[in-house]
């Protein structure tokens, strides 16, 4: 199978865009035009992360390139920083002007009095031939000595503006359209200065500025949340009025799918629900369909462990680890007697139906039902007896993954897994995950345990004195968690089994437990033996169970055990600082 990566450009050209997008593009340049009489303005085109903002602004600026009496800039506010950007984006715009409206600016600056001194020398070689960049650059200077410089840009800047808007011969007024990309993307100091060029300096007739950014990312609650009500206001006067690009349609999503799929090569190996479960599960973003299919694609080709597998077993395998992180997890985990989570999903489902309904069932879901209930420590349903059935029912979730009740509702998710189980090497695909030999367990969000922190900084000494106490019968799963807690500074001892555990309890001062809950064939060996220790005195310090498995009835032994319960490592290290932090607070 050929497999070809796919770029993250945003579409410039009109007869590319597959999601609709050009026809809002072509009704708001019609919209900007129209309204150059009304400038200045500014249009924020909102959306989240990977929408098509970018494609939407680069259509809308191809549509206003065709008009004569339009001139656009293309400028992208995250490749400065600070005080640069409000020099960039200024000196961006002033580009696109004439260089003799350029000349006749630069000349009334230095026949303004208060500003011979800071002119000077600079002006005195305004009649050599000096392209619009060295004139630019010119103005610039001259205009940004002082404070009182800066102030009078202002009207250097408008009269400069007015001037060209105004020297169309047969039209109104000619428009400047300035495009902001990615302000979202920019540290707080960079989005103040870009906002500070475009309403204190740039706000002039003649200027329209449409800045493509989530509004949600700029407000009170996301990058400039530590802003005073002065800095809120002002940025609330920066933009005049929203668009909020639309979620794609469901067809569009879907050809777009497809489109990708071709392009790279995958085509074939979708069929129309799998199509339907990419656009759905990837939220309609056209940047997360891309990644999804790239990332199929490279694991394909890269990755050794899948050349004895087929092509569609490796598709609807990464379809459950990127779409399905959490019942990846515990597929993955194989815990203790819950070897195969595919497996036991579909039993549950069929229970679920049968233990909802009054009819009958037919002896081979019957047989099924059983066995899903009784395989889970339960007595088994009796036929005669529906009025029992719900309460069954709830049993058995109580002892099932608290995310199997949703993905038993979501028809996508059951297609995906019917069919991955109908593959003839299941079972030894299975067995692969599990041993860790293909693809990684996803995380839950945040840094991995062998990352940087966030920031950048690498973890500190913040576990310095803590000792922890990690109780696991397979410890080579946990030396990346192992490895970052020592990192910080702490002392992880681990034990294979509760024997040799409670012997490092009784000779050494333990601050955190850390267990897993199923070990060979008991199920709740790790629960068994906390408990044990909390009643003899042994332990009674935090503990925090780290098991790919969670339950109800795992959630509510915990809470009696008087302990935490997670099944992601990010989640893991959180309870873990809270554990410390008790600890330090206890011993304070």
């Amino acid at each position: 199978m050929d497999f070809s990566l796919l770029n993250d450009e945003p579409v410039t050209e009109p007869g590319a865009d597959l999601l609709g997008t050009g026809r809002a593009a072509g009704e708001l340049a019609r919209l900007l035009h129209d309204s150059r009489a009304a400038t200045p303005f500014t249009l924020a085109v909102d959306a989240g992360w990977g929408m098509g903002k970018s494609t939407l602004m680069r259509l809308v600026q191809a549509e206003l390139e065709q008009r004569r009496d339009v001139e656009t800039v293309w400028y992208n506010a995250w490749t400065s920083s600070g005080a640069d950007a409000l020099e960039g984006l200024i000196k961006s715009v002033l580009m696109r002007f004439d260089r003799r409206f350029l000349r006749r600016a630069v000349q009334r600056v230095s026949e303004r009095g208060t500003l011979v001194n800071a002119v000077g020398a600079t002006l005195t070689v305004l009649g050599a031939p000096f392209g619009a960049a060295h004139l630019v650059d010119r103005f610039w200077t001259a205009m940004s000595v002082d404070a009182s410089a800066r102030n009078a840009m202002r009207d250097a800047l408008r009269d400069l503006a007015t001037e060209w808007a105004e020297s169309a011969e047969h039209e109104p007024r000619r428009l400047l359209v300035v495009f902001l990309d990615d302000l979202d993307r920019c540290s707080e100091e960079t989005v103040l200065a870009v906002c500070e060029a475009v309403k204190v300096y740039l706000d002039v007739p003649g200027l329209a500025f449409v800045i493509g950014c989530d509004r949600s990312a700029l407000g009170p609650s996301g990058l400039l949340r530590d802003l005073g009500p002065a800095g809120s206001a002002f940025m609330e006067k920066v933009f005049q009025t929203s668009y909020r690009l639309p979620v794609p349609a469901d067809a569009g999503v879907e050809a777009y799918v497809r489109h990708c799929a071709e392009r790279s090569g995958l085509r074939e190996l979708l069929d129309d629900d799998l199509v339907r479960l990419i656009a759905d599960r990837s939220a309609r973003n056209p940047r997360r369909i891309k990644r999804l299919i790239n990332g199929f694609g490279l694991e394909c080709a890269l990755n050794p462990v899948w050349a004895r597998f087929p092509p569609e077993a490796v598709l609807r395998t990464l379809l459950l680890q990127h779409l399905y992180g959490d019942f990846y997890r515990i597929l993955v985990a194989g815990d203790g007697l819950y070897a195969h989570a595919a497996r036991e999903f579909l039993d549950y489902r069929v229970a679920r139906r049968v233990l909802s309904q009054w009819a009958p069932p037919d002896p081979e879901a019957w047989r099924t039902t059983t066995a899903s209930v009784t395989g889970h420590g339960l007595a088994a349903p009796r036929p005669d007896a529906p009025d029992d059935w719900a309460a069954v029912l709830a049993r058995l979730e109580e002892e099932l993954p608290t995310v199997y009740p949703a993905l038993a509702r979501d028809l996508g998710f059951v297609h995906l897994v019917e069919e991955w189980m109908r593959l003839d090497q299941v079972d030894e695909l299975v067995t692969q995950l599990q041993r860790g030999g293909a693809v990684s367990v996803p995380p839950r969000g945040g840094p991995g345990p062998d990352e940087e922190d966030a920031g950048g900084a690498r973890p500190g000494r913040e576990y310095a004195g803590i000792r922890v106490l990690w109780v696991d019968d397979h410890p080579h799963n946990n030396t990346d968690y192992v490895r970052y807690l020592t990192r910080r500074g702490a002392d992880v001892v681990q034990a294979e089994n509760g024997h040799t555990a409670e012997r490092v309890l009784t000779t050494l001062p333990v601050d955190v437990l850390v267990s897993d809950v199923a070990r060979g064939t008991g199920r709740e060996v790790g629960f068994t033996d906390l408990a044990r220790w909390r009643a003899a005195g042994t332990y009674d310090g935090p503990a925090v169970f780290f098991s790919g498995r969670v339950t109800p009835a795992r959630e509510q032994r915990c809470r009696e055990l008087d302990a935490r319960i997670a099944d992601g490592g990010t989640e893991l290290l959180r309870y873990v600082d809270a554990a410390v932090a008790d600890v330090r607070r206890s011993g304070a």
